[in-house]
């Protein structure tokens, strides 16, 4: 026999009429469970703290249920009482409670259950079938908008990867969080904070870097830039060793310049001692060798993930980052270096500098996103290099666009006098060759100070300056000379591809 023409796949994609949900399929829904937890709530005023970081207001099916929820939120964060008195007045109050059934409704509720002993169990269905109904309504989108040929491709999939990892992570995104709540979650934070011993934040494993930042926040984008030949990856590729092995922090590498296998070269030559070239000739003696197979060991272990994809669009970093939190806990990530990404298909009808703009505010999205630091290095145009004296970088040569001062959390610049053929610091006049300064030019929640750094050229690698100069040998801080009106002054535009790759 034939089989119906109507329930064929192509006929099925092209009927306009058929319900992408299927035909008189009923929601994924436990209505009795939803009454038995509101009228635990209504009995029992405790019982909303077993069940508040589970269930949402729109965990539940009926939307009378939703309205009776919130009620009793809202008085549990003014610390009133709650019962049936008080949530009746205040759904009166809101004009709901005729919307909801009047207080008949809330009586039955109230005499659905004897206790709240199973409220957690009732909540966690509740919120499984809430969380089928959102999986049902995602795949619908899904499908609804993979048949508009209008809709660019990889955003159809960034959309869908993000919204069912927001699933999976338990996390229904909100349209908005209650002042209550947001408090509650900051001063549970500062309490953490205060009983962990040293930084808030991700070490960089630089003294004087995490003095004056308390390590990279959660949530922040980090900005590092610099001319070509000043160390940008050498001193990323340090701070990551510093996080990966010193204090076991997981670290993802996106570096769109060099390959893989250079990166983990130059790390092999900072922890091992051997310098770059001799380890690109392979020119090495037994005792290197052993030097070489002995220290290598703790690389080799170090949870460092690199990924070298060439020209990596925003919409692939965002999906391989949620990837890399999820399955390998990364606390932090670095992009090497930001002017090589694209914004992706569709999104080049504009100039570079739009681009650029876009690029930095997923970056500032995705570490808002996925709550850890992303570092993101940039060059610096050539105006730094026609300035007389110093040569000190300003605010306003950050490449290509003012967007990415305006989105960084921290701008910092790394600079080298040594590479200019100056061999004094300018404001003491001491030595500075083999040494460089980070120059922290912007920071939202924190002073502007310089910190220097040894900078060893042989191996690529950044650490702490060993400065007799400063009391206890601690790393040497400076407040930071860089204002608004420097920065405004050097304003400069030039062309986007006018750089060589740094060498460092």
């Amino acid at each position: 026999m034939e089989p119906l023409a109507s329930t064929s796949p192509r006929a099925r994609r092209e009927s306009p009429t058929l319900p992408l949900g299927g035909v008189g399929r009923i929601p994924p829904q436990a209505i009795e469970l939803e009454e038995a937890v509101l009228g635990a709530l209504l009995i029992d005023r405790d019982a909303l703290s077993k069940v508040v970081d589970i269930l949402a207001a729109e965990s539940f099916y009926v939307e009378a249920h939703q309205h009776i929820f919130e009620a009793v939120t809202h008085l549990f964060g003014e610390s009133d009482p709650i019962d049936i008195l008080t949530v009746a007045q205040r759904l009166r109050k809101e004009g709901k409670l005729d919307k909801v059934g009047g207080e008949a409704k809330l009586i039955g509720l109230s005499t659905r259950v004897s206790s709240s002993a199973h409220i957690e169990f009732h909540a966690r269905i509740v919120v499984q079938k809430h969380i089928q109904r959102e999986l049902i309504r995602i795949s619908n989108e899904m499908i609804e908008e993979a048949y508009d040929e209008t809709n660019d491709v990889l955003e159809l999939l960034d959309k869908a990867e993000q919204n069912l990892f927001n699933v999976s992570q338990g996390n229904l995104k909100k349209n908005y969080e209650g002042s209550y709540e947001l408090v509650k979650q900051a001063v549970s934070r500062i309490e953490e904070i205060s009983k962990r011993e040293g930084l808030s934040g991700v070490p960089s494993g630089f003294t004087g870097v995490d003095r004056v930042t308390s390590g990279w926040q959660k949530s922040d984008l980090i900005i590092i830039a610099a001319r070509p030949g000043m160390g940008k990856t050498a001193l990323v590729l340090s701070m990551a060793r510093n996080m990966a092995i010193d204090h076991q922090i997981p670290v993802g590498v996106f570096s769109l310049e060099m390959s893989s296998v250079q990166l983990i070269t130059r790390l092999i030559s900072s922890e091992t001692g051997i310098g770059a070239e001799k380890l690109r000739k392979g020119n090495l003696d037994t005792t290197e060798w052993q030097q070489l197979t002995s220290k290598v060991k703790r690389l080799e272990d170090a949870p460092i993930y690199i990924d070298d994809t060439p020209g990596l669009s925003v919409f692939d970093l965002r999906a391989k980052c949620r990837r890399l939190v999820a399955q390998h806990k990364v606390g932090i990530i670095v992009i090497d270096y930001l002017q090589l990404m694209t914004a992706g298909v569709g999104k080049a009808g504009g100039n570079r500098e739009q681009e650029i703009s876009t690029i930095s505010r997923s970056l500032k999205s995705i570490a808002k996103e996925l709550e850890i630091p992303v570092i993101a290095l940039s060059q610096l145009s050539r105006a730094v290099e026609t300035r007389g004296g110093s040569k000190r970088p300003l605010l306003s040569d950050l490449r290509e666009s003012g967007a990415i001062e305006q989105d960084a959390d921290i701008v910092s610049f790394i600079y080298r006098p040594e590479y200019y053929q100056i061999h004094e610091w300018d404001d003491d006049g001491t030595p500075c060759d083999g040494q460089a300064e980070l120059i922290i030019a912007k920071h939202r929640n924190g002073s502007l100070e310089n910190v220097r750094l040894k900078f060893e050229a042989t191996m690529a690698k950044f650490s702490d300056l060993d400065h007799h100069g400063a009391a206890g040998g601690m790393p040497t801080v400076f407040e930071s000379k860089m204002n608004a009106a420097a920065n405004d002054a050097f304003s400069t535009k030039v062309d986007p591809m006018d750089d060589d790759y740094p060498v460092f």
